[in-house]
C-alpha cells in the first residue's frame, strides 16, 4: 500500500546515513526527541564502506562503492542542521519509510533526490517508474542530462579514485598523536557514544578514531549483563547535547595525549568549545587525570564547572559547596603568620587577635616510611622537611597573607580496628602572599606532594590544577622529593640540658659576640629554644637582666600556679620572635646547662621590650650590663603608667622622698625641647630636639610606605592599649597613636604618642602600625610634664586664661627644660624661653596669672624664694588676680585658688 504524509521538521536534520538515507528529529520537549529515518524514493546511491564484525575474523572489510562517500558528503553539507520538509510515499511492513525530502519549510524547496541525480551522484530506479508520475519522469530527465554532461559517476574511468582508503586501526596510537604536534586537524564527527566520547573521521587521510574529550567526563551508558544499556542520570541529555552540536559537523580536533591507548583531545567548532559548554551546562565534571593535557587552559574548565555548581544545574542539582555554611568574612580574610607548623600548616593571628591554625589545601608534606627512633625529630629527621619549613618561614613568617578557605576537613577518631590516626577538625585553605600561592611554590620546589582524590570528592584546593602542574614540573626537573640525588641529612645536636656539652660550648659562644640564631620554641616570656645555624645545634636560652612572671609548672609538690601576666609575657615574646632570625649575646650559663644572655631582633633588645611593656621587672644582675640604664628607664616608665605587673604598685610617700632629697642640691641641667601640646589642666607635652630628625625621617618613610600600600579601610579592630596609626582630621596625614578607649566603632579615643594631643576618630581612620615604625624602632616622642612652683587655678575661667597665654607664648616653639622634682602623674619642671632664657612659669607669676606653690624641700628654696618675690611684685602692681588686692585670706576660691592648710 502507498500512503502520503506531509511533515515539516524544524532545524533537526541530524544525520546522513548514506546518499539516499537520512535521520531527522523533532523539537526537544523535556528530553531528547524521537528519531525518524527517511529513505529517498526512486533513486539509488553507492553503499558506504563497512567494517567486518570483530567477532567474525574470517570476513573482510567492505570498501566504499564509487561516489558513495561523495553522495553522502553532498547531502551532509547541504542538510545537516537545516530545516527540511518530507513526504512519506511508501511505508513497508517492517516500518521502513520511503519518500521525498525538500530543503526548507515546504515542498517548494529544493528536491534533494533531484539534486543528487543532477550531480551524477545517484541513479534512478527506472524499473518501478510509472508513466503518469511527473516527479519520476523529471528524475529520468535529470539522469539523462547528467549522463550527457558526464557528471559524477557518469565520467569516464568508473570512479575508482573516489573510493576512500579508510584506516580503522592505528598501530601505534601514541606515536600517531605525537606526530600531530597538538596542531588542529580537520575532521567530521561520525558518531557520539556519550557526551564526552566521539568517533571522528580525520581528514584528509581518512583515519577513523575514537576521541575522549580531555579534562571532562559525562554520565555514561552502562551495559548490563543481559546486553541492555542503562543510562546514568543525565547521560541521554548529555549525549543529545553533544550530538545536536557536533554530529556530522565539520570540526577541528586537537589530539593532546594517548595514555593507555586512549586518545584524548579537544573538539573545536566555530561556535565554541564543546568541552567548556558541557561543563558550563552541568552535563560533565572535571577529570583530574586528563586535565593536565588540556591545551586550552584548565582554568576555563574549572570556571565552567564552578558556574554549573553555583547554579545547581543538572548533575549538580543537589550540590552543596564545602564552605556553603561559612560567612564571607570567615571564608576569605587577611591574617598575620605567627608560626609555621611542619610544612603544611601555619598559625595565623586574625584582626580580632584570635589565633587560628590553617592547613594548606591538597598538599602532603614530606614524610618518612617505617619505624622511627626514640629521639625522632620530624623537622630534622624527615628528608626535606627542614628545607620545606625553612622555605615557608623565610617567605611568610611575621607577614600578612591572604587566606581563602577551601574546605573544612571533619575530625576523625581512631579506633582499635582502624589504622587512621585521630585528627581534630582542620581548616584547609589557599594561602597567598604577593600573588604567590605558598602551596604551589612548595610543590614546585619538590618540598611537598599533591594529594589525589576520588573524582566525586570536592574537598580540594581551589587551585588544584596549578598544584598538579607544579608537581609535574618538579618531577620533570627532579626537584626535592623527586630528586635522584642523595637525600640531605641534618645532623643537629641538641645540647639543651646537657651540662657538660654546654660548658664546652660556652667559651666559643662568649667569644663569638653576637651569633645568629632562629627561635624554634618559646617556653615562657624569657625562656626559649634556639637553633644555631652555623653551629648546627639547639640550645635553651634565658633572657638576661630581667625577672619575668613564671607560668604554671608541675612541681614535686603539685602544680605551681602561674604568676599574673605570665601568659601575656609568653604571648608577647612569641609574637615578636618565634621562628624569626635573631642575634644573641651569650654571657653565662646556669647549672642546668641553659645559656643566659641578650637577644636582639631588628635592633630591639627583647629584655628591654618586655620591661618597657610592663611584662618583666629588672633583675639586679643587670647592673653590670651596658643595657642597665635602658632597662631602668623602661621600668620607671612602666611603673608610672601602672601598667600590667605594676598595676597595684604604690609609690613611696612624698615625705620619704623629700627626706632623701633634703641632702641634695638643686641641679640645673636644661635641655632643648619642642613644646607640641598644652592641655586644659596646664600639663604640656614636649619632644626632645635631639631626636627630632629621627622622628621626621620615620614619619616620612612611614607615610611613603602607607601611600604605596594603603591600609584596607575598616580592617583594623581597635582595642584599648593597642598601638596603631591614625589619620589626623586636621591635615589628613597618618601619625602613630595609642588607643585609649573604644566607645563604639565610630568613636575611638586615641592619643598621638609623638605629639601629645588626643582625638576621637572612627575605626575606619585607624590601621595596624607597620612593624618597622613601632615604638620598638623609635620610642614615643611626646613626654608629659607640668610646671613646678605653680598652683593650677581651680576656676575654669581663670585656668583657661592661663592656658591661652601659654598657647600663645610657647606652643610649637623651642624651649629649655629642667626637671625640678617628681610628681604623682608626671615630672614637675621649669621652662625657659630659648632666646631670652626667661623662666616661663616665673613670668606667669610676675604677670599675676597664677599663685606660687610653696615647696618645702631645702634644695628648692632658692627657686621658691624667687617665685615668691615675683608674686609680691605682681600683688603690689595689682596685676590680674591681684587687681582687687590680696584675696587669700577670705575669698581665694572666688579667684580660682584654694589655700593650703
Amino acid at each position: 500500500p502507498s500512503l502520503k504524509i506531509r511533515m515539516c521538521v524544524k532545524k533537526k536534520m541530524i544525520l546522513v546515513l548514506s546518499g539516499c538515507a537520512i535521520i531527522v528529529r523533532g523539537q526537544p520537549r523535556g528530553g531528547p526527541p524521537p528519531e525518524r529515518q527517511i529513505n529517498l524514493s526512486n533513486i539509488r546511491t553507492g553503499a558506504l564502506a563497512r567494517r567486518a564484525p570483530q567477532s567474525q575474523p574470517d570476513q573482510k572489510d567492505t570498501p566504499d562503492e564509487p561516489y558513495a562517500f561523495q553522495a553522502r558528503e553532498f547531502l551532509r553539507k547541504m542538510l545537516i542542521g537545516k530545516e527540511v520538509c518530507f513526504t512519506v510515499e511508501v511505508k513497508t511492513a517492517l516500518g521502513r519509510e520511503y519518500g521525498m525530502v525538500y530543503l526548507g519549510r515546504d515542498t517548494t524547496g529544493e528536491n534533494i533526490a533531484e539534486s543528487l541525480v543532477n550531480e551524477g551522484l545517484a541513479t534512478v530506479r527506472r524499473e518501478g517508474i510509472r508513466g503518469n508520475n511527473p516527479d519520476q519522469a523529471r528524475l529520468c530527465d535529470l539522469e539523462d542530462q547528467a549522463k550527457a554532461s558526464k557528471k559524477g559517476m557518469w565520467t569516464e574511468g568508473g570512479g575508482t579514485n573516489t573510493v576512500r582508503d579508510l584506516k580503522y586501526i592505528i598501530e601505534n596510537p601514541r606515536n600517531f598523536v605525537d606526530s600531530m604536534h597538538q596542531k588542529p586537524v580537520n575532521a567530521v564527527i561520525e558518531h557520539v557514544r556519550d557526551g564526552s566520547v566521539v568517533r571522528a573521521l580525520l581528514l584528509p587521510d581518512y583515519y577513523l578514531v575514537t576521541v575522549m574529550l580531555s579534562g571532562v567526563k559525562c554520565p555514561t551508558f552502562k551495559r548490563e549483563a543481559d546486553g541492555t544499556e542503562s543510562p546514568e542520570p543525565f547521560a541521554a541529555e548529555a549525549k543529545f547535547f553533544t550530538e545536536s552540536r557536533l554530529l556530522q559537523r565539520d570540526v577541528q580536533i586537537i589530539l593532546e595525549s594517548c595514555p593507555n591507548q586512549v586518545i584524548l583531545g579537544t573538539v573545536l567548532h566555530p561556535n565554541g568549545n564543546i568541552t567548556e559548554l558541557l561543563l558550563k551546562e552541568g552535563f560533565a565534571r572535571c577529570v583530574d587525570w586528563s586535565m593536565a593535557v588540556y591545551t586550552q587552559g584548565a582554568e576555563k574548565l574549572r570556571a565552567g564547572e564552578k558556574s554549573a555548581k553555583e547554579r545547581k544545574v543538572r548533575i549538580w542539582k543537589d550540590y552543596v559547596a564545602p564552605t556553603a555554611n561559612m560567612d564571607q568574612k570567615d571564608r576569605q580574610f587577611v591574617a598575620k603568620v605567627m608560626q609555621v607548623v611542619n610544612a603544611d600548616a601555619v598559625v595565623v593571628k586574625l584582626n580580632s587577635g584570635e589565633y587560628k591554625t590553617i592547613h594548606l589545601s591538597s598538599i602532603r608534606p614530606p614524610r618518612i616510611e617505617g619505624e622511627v627512633h626514640k629521639r625522632f625529630r620530624p623537622i630534622y629527621d624527615i628528608p626535606y622537611m627542614f628545607e620545606a619549613r625553612e622555605f615557608m618561614r623565610k617567605k611568610i613568617i611575621g607577614k600578612k597573607v591572604n587566606v581563602t578557605v577551601d574546605y573544612i576537613r571533619a575530625a576523625t577518631s581512631s579506633s582499635e580496628t582502624s589504622t587512621i590516626p585521630a585528627f581534630a577538625e582542620r581548616t584547609c585553605a589557599t594561602v597567598t602572599i604577593g600573588g604567590i600561592n605558598i602551596a604551589e611554590a612548595l610543590v614546585s620546589k619538590g618540598f611537598a606532594t599533591v594529594i589525589r582524590y576520588r573524582q566525586d570528592d570536592d574537598q580540594r584546593s581551589s587551585h588544584y590544577d596549578e598544584l598538579l602542574a607544579a608537581e609535574a614540573r618538579a618531577i620533570k626537573n627532579g626537584k626535592g622529593l623527586h630528586s635522584k640525588k642523595e637525600v640531605p641529612i641534618h645532623r643537629v645536636a641538641d645540647i639543651s640540658g646537657e651540662t657538660q656539652k654546654a660548658k664546652q660550648f660556652l667559651p666559643f659562644l662568649q667569644r663569638a659576640g653576637r651569633s645568629e640564631a632562629v627561635v624554634e620554641y618559646v617556653f615562657s616570656g624569657s625562656r626559649l629554644k634556639l637553633y644555631m645555624p652555623k653551629e648546627t645545634c639547639l640550645i635553651t636560652f634565658l633572657l638576661a637582666g630581667i625577672e619575668c612572671p613564671r607560668g604554671s609548672r608541675n612541681m614535686p609538690g603539685g602544680m605551681q600556679v602561674a604568676e599574673p601576666f605570665s601568659d601575656e609575657a609568653m604571648a608577647f615574646t612569641k609574637e615578636l620572635v618565634l621562628q624569626r632570625e635573631v642575634e644573641v649575646e651569650v654571657e653565662s650559663m646556669d647549672k642546668a646547662g641553659n645559656f643566659i644572655g641578650w637577644l636582639h631582633i631588628e635592633g630591639v633588645n627583647l629584655s628591654v621590650a618586655l620591661v618597657e611593656n610592663a611584662l618583666s621587672k629588672v633583675h639586679f644582675t643587670a647592673e653590670r650590663s651596658s643595657y642597665y640604664k635602658t632597662l631602668v628607664s623602661g621600668e620607671e616608665a612602666s611603673r608610672l603608667r601602672k601598667d600590667k605587673i605594676w598595676a597595684n604598685y604604690e609609690e613611696k610617700k612624698v615625705e620619704e622622698v623629700v627626706h632623701v632629697m633634703e641632702e641634695k642640691e638643686r641641679t640645673a641641667n636644661y635641655r632643648a625641647v619642642y613644646v607640641t601640646e598644652i592641655t586644659d589642666t596646664m600639663h604640656f607635652y614636649t619632644q626632645d630636639v635631639e631626636t627630632g630628625t629621627q622622628l621626621e625621617n620615620l614619619m616620612e618613610t612611614m607615610r611613603a610606605e602607607i601611600a604605596a600600600q594603603p591600609p584596607v579601610e575598616g580592617s583594623y579592630a581597635a582595642r584599648r592599649g593597642d598601638y596603631c596609626i591614625a589619620n589626623f582630621s586636621a591635615d589628613g596625614e597618618w601619625y602613630r597613636a595609642r588607643v585609649e578607649k573604644v566607645q563604639s566603632p565610630a568613636k575611638v579615643h586615641v592619643f598621638y604618642i609623638d605629639y601629645g594631643n588626643r582625638e576621637i576618630v572612627p575605626s575606619t581612620r585607624l590601621a595596624v602600625i607597620p612593624p618597622a615604625f613601632s615604638t620598638r624602632t623609635l620610642a614615643a616622642q611626646a613626654t608629659e610634664y607640668t610646671f613646678a612652683y605653680i598652683q593650677v587655678p581651680q576656676d575654669e575661667d581663670a585656668r583657661a586664661d592661663v592656658v591661652d597665654s601659654l598657647v600663645r607664648d610657647i606652643q610649637n616653639t623651642q624651649c629649655l627644660l629642667n626637671v625640678e622634682h617628681s610628681g604623682v602623674t608626671c615630672p614637675h619642671v621649669t621652662l625657659q624661653f630659648a632666646d631670652s632664657k626667661d623662666d616661663v612659669g616665673l613670668s606667669l607669676v610676675k604677670e599675676g596669672m597664677v599663685m606660687v606653690d610653696v615647696r618645702k624641700e631645702k634644695h628648692l628654696q632658692k627657686m621658691v624664694t624667687e617665685y615668691l618675690n615675683g608674686q609680691e611684685s605682681a600683688k603690689t602692681a595689682r596685676l590680674n588676680i591681684w587687681r582687687y588686692g590680696d584675696f587669700r585670706d577670705d575669698d581665694a576660691d572666688e579667684f580660682g585658688y584654694k589655700l593650703k592648710k
